[in-house]
């Protein structure tokens, strides 16, 4: 009997390797190797034939791609317009889409929802490999969702799944949750590197050669990354993330990956009792528009993948009992916190290195773009003077280390988006000053981090 060959992969970037070893020499990781057992070659299948060894598909022919057919492809919509968005514009036939989140974040209800509406006109098959068909229909019943005309399948064998799909032949395919799978032909147990490597890339291939779109859910570690290999990102089209804690109604999804459409959008969503319920304008969930404005309170505009999103950034310094000063950041990056605060010390002429610095973006959101750094810089000032900043002020733009204020992209969309929510006063970075303000508002243009200290 031929010995079963095997390989051992990376768990946090998907290197592989022919034997084990300590550390990843790819991502640095220790002991993050797992052994996954290789499929072997069947008599008949994979031949090797001539001195290539190929035995694939001749037939195919080399096509120039300048007669590559441009015509796009249709989207079906998911009936919410957020998910559309952070799709690309809707589902696309054929694509492999991977949903993950938290526990309790919402993943089953947004694609239960989507799932019941979209069962109406077309073809779906929602399987669940964690919960029973009598808990998926009790939710469907507290939310008040129309059940007639939803497929349902509780298993979590990979083969009777295809075998299912290729009987009822359904538009979309659910599967709740990816971890749950398993196959056959493998030995190690659900939710392993090599169960949801092979179980994925068995499901995605099936979504490529019958035109279905595949919907997956994935379970989120503790330092917030997915679970299982670093390979299932490669395998999908589309890997959405569903963020939100647990003392939140409101739920954000973030595409971080997307072959059809923008990286990081941005939906957002409002956790009721009837389920998520999609939110139309985000700005105006995410400000505080308190009639007493406080010290270190300032509001920032932040571009989310097509669209600016307005948030309030809170900063607090106080006086350090301890010999190493505190730098903690909710939102936004800490090491930067840290970098802007030694710019400050040096081009404004402001030490904070005896202050703890608290920094909160309000509503959970997460800034990944550098636009915030001066919305971040004078929030930290208003709080270590003790004034408060005006309430119609609303600032962007990113800070070097020589205390120079640089351009952001789609700096007139960000000025129009603030004038649009009544903001009368925005101080800017000069490059994204316009030539003329929108009406009733007052764009101040700044080339230093002096300059906007000045402008306050």
């Amino acid at each position: 009997m031929a010995k079963a060959k095997s390989a051992f992969v990376c768990t946090e970037c998907g290197a592989e390797y022919r034997k084990w070893q300590g550390q990843c020499s790819s991502c640095q990781e220790w002991n993050t190797l797992s052994e996954i057992r290789l499929a072997s070659a069947r008599p008949g299948n994979g031949a090797a034939t001539g001195r290539t060894g190929y035995a694939g598909d001749l037939s195919r022919e080399v096509i120039d791609l300048g007669n590559v057919d441009l015509s796009e492809v249709p989207r079906l919509t998911s009936t919410f317009a957020e998910f559309d968005r952070v799709l690309g514009g809707g589902l696309v036939p054929g694509s492999a889409v991977l949903l993950g989140g938290n526990p309790g974040a919402g993943k089953s209800t947004l694609l239960l929802q989507t799932a019941c509406k979209l069962a109406q006109q077309r073809r779906i098959l929602y399987v669940t490999g964690e919960e029973s068909l009598s808990q998926v229909a009790m939710r469907a019943h507290r939310l008040q969702l129309p059940t007639n005309g939803l497929k349902m399948l509780a298993e979590t064998s990979v083969e009777t799944i295809l075998a299912v799909a290729e009987r009822e032949k359904p538009e979309i395919l659910v599967i709740d949750s990816i971890q749950t799978m398993h196959l056959e032909d493998i030995s190690s147990a659900p939710g392993g590197v090599a169960q949801v490597r092979e179980s994925a890339a068995a499901l995605t291939r099936f979504a490529k050669q019958t035109n279905t779109v595949l919907l997956l859910v994935g379970h989120v570690t503790k330092d917030g990354t997915l679970a299982g290999p670093k390979v299932l990102e490669h395998m999908i089209d589309a890997s959405l993330l569903l963020e939100g804690g647990a003392d939140s109604r409101f739920r954000t999804l973030r595409g971080q990956k997307n072959r059809f459409g923008a990286v990081n959008e941005l939906g957002v969503f409002a956790m009721l009792e009837q389920g998520l319920k999609e939110v139309k304008n985000p700005s105006a969930i995410f400000l505080s528009r308190q009639e007493e404005q406080a010290p270190g309170s300032l509001v920032m505009v932040v571009w989310e993948g097509t669209r600016p999103i307005l948030v309030e950034v809170q900063a607090l310094v106080d006086e350090s009992a301890l010999g190493n000063p505190r730098r903690v950041a909710v939102g936004v990056d800490q090491n930067r916190l840290a970098m802007l605060l030694a710019v400050l010390n040096r081009h404004g002429g402001l030490f904070t290195g005896d202050q703890d610095v608290f920094l909160n973006v309000v509503g959970g959101v997460k800034v990944l773009e550098t636009s915030a750094d001066l919305a971040v810089l004078l929030a930290v000032v208003s709080s270590l003077q003790n004034r408060a900043l005006p309430k119609e002020l609303v600032v962007f733009g990113e800070v070097g280390l020589s205390g120079e204020i640089r351009p952001v992209p789609s700096g007139q969309e960000r000025i129009a988006e603030a004038a649009k929510h009544g903001f009368l006063r925005a101080i800017v970075p000069r490059g994204n000053a316009p030539k003329q303000a929108p009406k009733g508002m007052e764009v101040i243009p700044v080339d230093k981090l002096s300059d906007a200290l000045d402008a306050l």
